[in-house]
């Protein structure tokens, strides 16, 4: 799950732009909506990494964010066995999906979210809280056997409280890392949310434990005022390989 923002006016020269001035959309006032909402809701409008992703036939401006790393780190190949949680609206999947051929035939995505997700070609989703105790059984059920990589983009609702909301997006990390441990195929990558400063620490120690590289990866598509950040590991090592 991941939150929408940016600004967007500007003469788009950039990544974001589109090639041409466009003109900043102001949102009118209105009483049904709080404040905080119309901000969400100007930033939206605005947002060229939006403009584009509805250009390019992308759910959200997040497909950007995991084409970008990939670009950079080529973690997606040709017919892996993905999963993806916390993968609504379905940006991330469709990213994946063409860069794993999965129309060709090649390569799985399996994804889990507790909102519901419009069909996907070829890829099985459950509409599922992953902390529900039940959904890591039923996602491996759905896999079918080892993972190449484990993508999670989760975001817990903020309460505005900035220590409570960074321990609950590493408390989502850490479920998902646990997660990965137990479906990963040697040599599979982890990706994951995190936001930058606080507890991080602890889990960038297992990850060094259990992988061979990681890296923080900041891609341009993530909002520049935003402290939102993203730990790859790859090179997955089992827990007897490790002891070894």
């Amino acid at each position: 799950m991941t939150t929408v923002g940016g600004k967007g006016a500007g003469k788009g020269t950039g990544k974001g732009g589109g090639g041409s001035r466009d003109m900043k959309v102001e949102v009118k006032r209105s009483r049904k909506l709080s404040h905080s909402s119309q901000l969400w809701l100007r930033r939206q409008l605005n947002d060229p990494y939006v403009k584009r992703a509805k250009e390019a036939g992308y759910r959200s401006r997040a497909a950007f964010k995991l084409s970008e790393m990939d670009d950079k780190a080529q973690f997606l190949k040709s017919g892996q066995c993905l999963v993806d949680l916390g993968c609504a609206p379905g940006g991330w999947c469709q990213v994946a999906a063409e860069r794993i051929s999965l129309r060709n035939g090649k390569g799985k995505i399996s994804g889990i979210d507790l909102l519901e997700v419009d069909t996907i070609p070829g890829v099985e989703i459950i509409q599922l809280d992953f902390m529900d105790e039940s959904a890591p059984a039923r996602l491996k059920e759905l896999l079918g056997g080892p993972a190449d990589g484990v993508m999670s983009d989760m975001a817990a609702n903020t309460t505005g409280h900035k220590k409570t909301d960074h321990l609950k997006i590493i408390g989502l990390a850490e479920a998902a890392l646990e997660f990965a441990r137990e479906v990963l195929a040697p040599g599979g990558f982890f990706i994951c949310k995190l936001f930058q400063g606080g507890e991080t620490g602890a889990l960038l120690g297992e990850l060094k434990r259990d992988f061979t590289l990681v890296r923080n990866l900041k891609p341009t598509a993530s909002r520049s005022d935003s402290s939102e950040m993203y730990v790859l590991a790859t090179g997955y090592r089992r827990p007897a390989e490790v002891e070894a």
